[in-house]
Order: C-alpha cells, then structure tokens, then sequence
C-alpha cells in the first residue's frame, strides 16, 4: 500500500464557507508508524470484508474524489491534520457495472441517463419483476397486468373446465335416459313377445285338450250309443212336482211312440227285468264299471236277468206303463248302484253322446 504524498502548506486556514474561519493555521505533517496506528473508540475504521458491494459504487466515487483533492483529513478541535492511507480503488471503479445499467435502479437515477459514450442507457423498470417468458413473448410489460391476464386465463380456464364437466355429464345423463328408455322399450316389447308367446302356447295346449277329447269321446262313441235313435226331451233331472215321490224327477224323459226300439248304450249285463210299480216294466244294465242304468215304462221287455248285451242291442220297448202322463223312456244313472242317481244328461255327454 503507498503512502499519502504530504499535503500541501495553506498560508491561511481555510476561509469560513467550510466552518473553519477560527482554526489555526494548518502545518505539515508527516505521519510515522506509531502516528498512523488504528485509533481506537468511536474514531475506528471497520475492516472491509470482500471488497466493495455494487451498492456502494455511489460512496466508494465520492470517496475517490475526497482523496484526489489532497488525501488530507482534518480534525476538528485543533488537532493537526493526519495523512491517511486509502487503497487505490481505480481498478475497482473500472471492474463494477454502472448503477444505472442494473435493473430498477437506472429508472431511480434518470430516466434521460447516457453512459460515458453519449449512448442513452436503458433502464429496466422495477415493474417488470415477475414476468415470465411467456409474458413478455404475449406483450406484457407490468406484473400487474402480466398477473391480472395470467388469472383471467386461468379464469377462462376454470368456466371452460366447469362448461366442458356440465357438457359430459349431461351427455352421460342423455345417455343413459335413452338407455333406460330403450331397456323398458325393450323390456315392455319382451313383455308383450312373452304374452304373446304365453297365449299362443295357452292356445295350442286348450287346442291340443280338446282335440285329446274329442278323439276319446269319439272312440267312446263307439263303444256308447243313445238309448233312443228318435225322441223329444219332456222332462229332465231334478225337476220339482208333486207327481214324484220323491218331489223331484229323478231322471231324464225321451218321448217317443210306443213300441220304439230301447238299446243298450253300453255292453254289460242285465241285472233286473220285470215289473217295478210306479216305474211300471223296468230293465236294470249293470255296465263294468258297476254303474247302473234303468229303463222305466216300458211296453214290453225284451232280455232276462243275467243276460249279457253288448252297444246298441234292443232290451226293450217305449212303452207308458206306471206312473206316467204319455209313452215315453224315464232313464235314470246310478254310478256304483247307488239308490240316489245322478243327472244322465252331463253323465251321456261325458261319453260323447249329445241327448
């Protein structure tokens, strides 16, 4: 480090625009080791650490200044001037960047601020921190506006999100409407096709019963016949009159002229045949399921006891004998030979014969 060079001799204390009118005048003063030594207490000089900062090329220039107009410093209270060391700071000066080319500080300085070449320096504003690439390739030159567009965007954003979300879900919700109207289309036309299909089979099994029966009726009539080929219903079961013992006709009346031919509806064999009181010549055929038929009022009788027939073999005639109004046959059913009949007319159809 060199040495202050010694300050030149004044013939007279600086005048009073400085405060230093009363003064004594000035000597010379060449400062020794023991004279330069740091002073301690509130006249202490900190140790710089690092360098300068380029924050404080403002104080270090004004410094420089100080030193180049004679590198004296002066004491107040009559102390004599002291020499003072200082580093050369001109390689430093020339090192840092100019104050007004940082960002944010040139605006501070002057707006019309011109480096050492006449060339206008241009200052970032403080304005721009925060804008991002994307910002300034879009145009934007404030963080205001810059942050004011990039939430309008996200805006944006957020309605075309919630409007894009509305959208699916009420496709989803068409959807599935016009699945669930198509399955209870669908459904209600199975339904239906089922009902259909139901009837149909209903249909073709009633069809296919009735076929069944006509074709046993029709094979039972081979074998049963009407015990009368010409007659007229006059009198059927469970007609009520005081004519009846019992106060109801008991069996089925076919009128026909005397002497009408009566035949066996169905082979088996002849219980009874003779006389019967109010029945008047009655013939009794036991059929092989043990039912009993009874031909009433005949004329004459033309088969014994014990005597077997078969389908359509004359027994008798039509005839008007016991208690009766007119000729005709009184045909009584006892299923089992049981004394109470039952109607013959549903017993004939049942095997397939129509009275």
């Amino acid at each position: 480090m060199a040495s202050n060079r010694p300050a030149p001799e004044f013939s007279h204390a600086p005048n009073d625009e400085f405060g230093y009118a009363d003064e004594q005048p000035w000597e010379e003063w060449n400062p020794t080791e023991e004279s330069v030594r740091p002073v301690r207490g509130r006249h202490r000089v900190a140790k710089q650490r690092g360098g300068l900062a380029r924050s404080s090329t403002v104080l270090g220039v004004g410094v420089i200044a100080a030193v180049g107009a004679g590198g004296i410093a002066t004491a107040q209270g009559g102390k004599p001037p002291v020499h003072i060391s200082m580093p050369d700071l001109s390689a430093v000066k020339d090192a840092l960047p100019e104050a007004k080319s940082l960002p944010g500080v040139g605006s501070l300085i002057s707006d019309d601020s011109t480096d050492d070449s006449g060339t206008a320096t241009n200052a970032a504003p403080l304005t721009t921190a925060g804008i991002t690439t994307a910002d300034a390739q879009q145009g934007a030159t404030d963080a205001g506006e810059a942050l004011r567009s990039r939430i309008l965007q996200q805006a944006e954003q957020q309605q075309d999100q919630a409007a894009h979300a509305e959208a699916t879900a009420a496709e989803e919700a068409a959807a599935k409407q016009a699945a669930a109207e198509a399955t209870k289309t669908q459904d209600a036309a199975q339904a239906k096709a089922d009902a259909k299909v139901a009837a149909a089979k209903k249909a073709a099994e009633e069809a296919a019963k009735k076929k069944a029966e006509a074709e046993r009726l029709a094979k039972l009539a081979k074998s049963y016949t009407l015990p009368v080929a010409s007659y007229t219903i006059t009198g059927t079961f469970g007609q009520p009159g005081s004519m009846w013992s019992s106060g109801y006709h008991t069996g089925l009346d076919f009128a026909a002229p005397t002497g009408t031919p009566l035949k066996a509806i169905h082979g088996g064999v002849v219980k009874e045949a003779g006389w019967a009181g109010a029945y008047g010549y009655r013939t009794v055929l036991e059929l092989p399921d043990g039912t009993e038929l009874w031909y009433c009022h005949q004329s004459s009788l033309n088969v014994s006891a014990g005597q077997k027939v078969t389908t359509g073999d004359v027994i008798g005639r039509v005839g008007a004998t016991g208690n009766v109004t007119g000729p005709h046959l009184h045909l009584e059913v006892h299923p089992g030979g049981n004394p109470t009949g039952v109607d013959p007319a549903p017993w004939l159809r049942n095997l397939g014969l129509t009275p």
